[in-house]
Formats: structure tokens, sequence, C-alpha cells
């Protein structure tokens, strides 16, 4: 099988009292005795305040961070150490309350609340697409053929180009991209060729790039949220789903899907959002302790999120059941690319797609 899957003084001030005696000699003795007293307590004073980090004069913000995964996910844990190093960066002045298992609503709920001042900041992939189209271009199966390719993008000149559309477009502030890895389809069936799909009752997102390409596929995609996907395949209503391997192991799908079908047929991300309103509120050094927060968030999911992925896998192969499947993906791919720059001129960004491929050396 081939994988490509990705592998942490405050010091007291002391008080002296000066007592006065009899006699011209005790007196000077006593006198300088207090002075050394007094400077001993001064510079124990003056070491404490160097040593303990200054207390921030920005006042206190409360951001609520919601996402959709639960609280074993490597989002929440990733999540966990944005909270916790926001905190320390801003001196206080930034506490993040996360809010796990679609407390705030699914991915659209909360990028709507994002814009209605209802949430502050939340984990969002691909569904920010029905904000702004320009990022959807992401969203198109096969785009990237590897995670290289994927970095390219997003690093350079392309992704800045559409994380300020997101902005202009939508309100929302991407911070950071957390990568996930490829996303692969878990499904009832075995799945070998493209073939193989017609018909497939398969679990999208909410992202146009997505369905059509599927749709061209020939299978039938349904949209839901990710709440009811698990209780939707054991009762039939739908017989397959895609996402890469952490997001759907946590949830616990491969008790209801087990074949994975391994057509990596995208690079996936999710980005640390922000409602920009709540951005331009922050002081400029809570702005710099957020960015600094997001960087080790950022560095942690995504030094971690390979070696989740495959001790995942091997638990889903060893002792859940599990069959991977590697289809023949030519005729994914052949599809995936006629309809690709079709979709790009329909929402009116081909300019933007044809630098892309040119940036991917296609």
């Amino acid at each position: 099988m081939k994988k490509r899957l990705f592998a942490g003084i405050m010091a007291l001030a002391m008080a002296a009292s000066l007592t006065a005696c009899g006699g011209s000699s005790t007196a000077e003795t006593t006198a300088a005795a207090a002075v050394e007293t007094q400077a001993a307590a001064a510079e124990t004073q003056a070491a404490a305040e160097n040593a303990a980090p200054a207390a921030s004069s920005d006042a206190q913000v409360t951001l609520k961070l919601g996402h959709i995964q639960n609280e074993s996910d490597v989002w929440h844990l990733s999540a966990e150490v944005l909270a916790d190093k926001v905190a320390e960066y801003s001196n206080g002045s930034v506490k993040i309350d996360i809010y796990p298992n679609s407390t705030l609503g699914g991915d659209r709920d909360m990028a709507e609340g994002m814009q209605m001042g209802t949430v502050d900041m939340a984990l969002i992939a691909g569904v920010l697409s029905n904000f702004d189209e320009s990022i959807s271009l992401l969203e198109l199966p096969y785009l990237f053929h590897s995670n290289e390719e994927f970095e390219k993008i997003v690093y350079g000149p392309c992704g800045e180009e559409i994380a300020q559309n997101v902005i202009d477009n939508s309100g929302i502030r991407i911070l950071d991209w957390w990568e996930r890895g490829p996303r692969l389809i878990t499904a009832e069936k075995e799945i070998h060729t493209v073939e193989d799909m017609k018909g497939l009752k398969i679990r999208l997102p909410e992202i146009k790039a997505m369905q059509a390409v599927f749709e061209a596929w020939g299978a039938a995609p349904t949209t839901m949220s990710w709440s009811e996907v698990y209780t939707s395949l054991q009762q039939g209503v739908i017989e397959a789903q895609e996402n890469p391997i952490p997001f759907f192991y946590s949830s616990s799908i491969y008790e209801v899907c087990k074949y994975i079908i391994n057509t990596e047929h995208k690079y996936e991300y999710v980005c640390i959002t922000i409602a920009d309103d709540v951005w331009n509120k922050l002081s400029a050094e809570q702005q710099d302790a957020l960015k600094k927060a997001c960087a080790d968030a950022t560095e942690y999911h995504n030094t971690h999120v390979a070696d989740i992925a495959a001790e995942d896998l091997k638990d889903m192969v060893e002792n859940q059941g599990v069959t991977v499947i590697d289809p023949d993906t030519s005729g994914f791919i052949a599809i995936a690319d006629e309809v690709a720059p079709k979709y790009a001129e329909s929402i009116g960004y081909l300019d933007l797609y044809n630098k892309i491929e040119a940036e991917l050396g296609r």
C-alpha cells in the first residue's frame, strides 16, 4: 500500500523595620544596618519585577472558538495549544474558550456567526467557499497531486490573493492553514475504478467545486452536517463519505464503513479564522500575540497529523476490520481535469485557476 501520510517567579519583596536605640555609636551602627537592609530589599524587589512578566495594559478579551470535531481529535488538541500560547504571549489579555462538537453549529453556522458577531473564531475548511468563491478552487479534486503542491500554492502569492478575497467578500480573516493530508473515500462497498462511483450515495461537505466533480464521476452526492454522518451511514441514508484519516477515525466511521478507498483526491486543510471586526478591535500587541500563537499551533498540528494518520490507519486495518483499496485513479483524474477549468470559468476565477496551474508547472 502506498501511503503519503503524515508524522511547553515570582520573588517576594522583603520589608525591614528599624528601632532606634540610645547611645551615638549604637545609633550609627543601627542606621548603617538600616541602609543595608533597605538596599537589599530594593534589590530583591527589582529582581522580582524583572523576573515576572509585565502585566498587559490591554483590556482582557475572551474569544469564542468553535469547531466540529470532538475533544480527542488533533483539531481540538491544536486549538488547546493555540489557547495556551495566546494567553502566554498576551500576558493574559487574550483568552480563547474552545467549543468542540459543533456546539456553535456546523461550518456554515460558524461562518455566519462570525459575520453576525455571535462567533469570534472558528476552524473552518472548504465551506468558506460559500462566502468567497475564489477559495473554492482549492476544493477541486486532483488540483493538487501532493502535499508539496498544496503548500506551494497556499503559502505563496495565490494563497495570499485568496486569503485577501475571503476578507473582502466575507469579513472573515484566515490566520493560518492547518494541513490535514489527503482526503480518501470510505464506503460500505468496494470501489476500484471511477465506474464504481456510479450512483454512489456519498456525503460531501457543502462545497460546490467538489459536488461538480463527484457528479461528473457519476456519484449521487448529498450534503449534510458532519454531526449527522455516522447515523446516516448506519441507517443507510448514505453509503459513503470522504475525509482525511484522522477526521473520520476520531468519529469512529470505521464502525459503519469497512472499506477505505485510497483516492487521495484532495490535499486538505482547515483554516484558523477570526471575524475581521474582532481582529480589528484587538490592540497591535494582542494581534501579534495571536499571530505567534497561531504559528505555534500550526506547527504542532502539522507535525503531528501525519503520525496520527499512520497510527489511526494501522488500528483500523489491524483491529477494526477495515480493508484498504488502492483504486485505479486515472479515470478519476481525467474527468476532474476536464471539470476544473469549466468550474473556474463559471465562477469568474479562470485567471486565478490558470495562475495556480502555472505555479504548479502545468
